[in-house]
């Protein structure tokens, strides 16, 4: 009997090890492979409505967050961007906007410092800088999922974005590019979806050049007890009833909001990019801590 018993606990743990190691979906434990499809179940579901249902979930604040994480860039003409899990293409519309609003002022003061141009060559200065309004600017797009990146494509058609984008298909914790490529690595509400983040971390100090820049925009750990509790309510509560009024999917938005709340904090995460091998390494909190911009050079 006892040797009976011995043999099933074996051959309980080897099935266990066969699965793969233990994780974490939401408050529910899985291995790292189940993990890894319920959230592209997950996001394959809320593709369409993802958009509307971040301006309901935030009140539209998650925009002036993005607007926030692309000042703290603060690209250059030239600049090459690789955005990891940014399906949709709200951090890459901004990247090709602000870069735009950039080369646009250099145009302007280069006139100003040449006041004896004739017409014909401040016409000629400009349909120059409007073929190259990017300055050689690049934003890819790399997102795990067919239906994000579907939906992200669709909105840069219809918003009239091409020149300097391009969309990848691709796992954040095994990247498709080659090593020292790009200046800057972006992930916005994206980190704590990935199982390895610490894959992840070492995936973007490897494609990121020397002196390139690690930025991530994260829900995160709330400090004021008494927003906590607020937040708390407001995410357990409301969230999950938006999913199923607005997307029609309560469960999605019950993983999101216990996502949030298995996410490291602040100061964890920052140790987990050092480790990465990332130096400067430092955050700043958003709205007392709903949100973080963390930020680190490979150096």
């Amino acid at each position: 009997a006892r040797r009976g018993r011995a043999l099933r606990a074996l051959c309980g743990s080897v099935r266990g090890f066969a699965a793969g190691p233990e994780t974490h979906f939401g408050f529910q434990t899985v291995t790292e492979a189940e993990r890894r499809e319920k959230i592209y179940q997950v996001f394959e579901s809320v593709a369409k409505k993802y958009d509307v249902m971040n301006d309901s979930m935030t009140l539209g604040i998650h925009r002036v967050w993005k607007d926030i994480l692309m000042h703290k860039m603060n690209p250059s003409p030239g600049t090459l961007l690789v955005d990891v899990a940014g399906g949709t293409g709200d951090i890459a519309f901004r990247f090709i906007n602000y870069v735009r609003s950039v080369r646009e002022r250099q145009l302007q003061r280069k006139l100003k410092h040449h006041q004896n141009l004739s017409w014909q060559e401040i016409s000629e200065c400009y349909q120059e800088d409007k073929s190259k309004s990017l300055g050689n600017s690049q934003v890819v797009v790399c997102d795990i999922n067919k239906e994000m990146l579907k939906v992200g494509k669709q909105k840069a058609q219809h918003l009239g974005y091409s020149e300097g984008l391009s969309w990848v298909l691709g796992n954040a914790e095994e990247l498709p590019f080659d090593d020292d490529k790009f200046d800057v690595y972006t992930i916005a509400f994206g980190i704590r979806n990935v199982t390895r983040i610490d894959l992840a971390l070492q995936e973007a100090y490897r494609v990121l050049k020397p002196g390139g820049r690690f930025l991530c925009l994260e829900f995160s750990h709330v400090s004021n007890p008494l927003l906590s509790r607020l937040y708390d309510l407001y995410s357990f509560q409301v969230i999950p009833v938006l999913g199923e009024v607005i997307a029609g999917d309560w469960k999605s938005y019950q993983y999101l909001v216990e996502s949030i709340r298995r996410f490291p904090t602040q100061e964890e995460l920052k140790a987990m990019i050092e480790d990465a091998g990332f130096l400067k390494v430092d955050y700043q909190n958003l709205n007392s801590g709903i949100v973080a911009i963390h930020s680190g050079f490979k150096l």
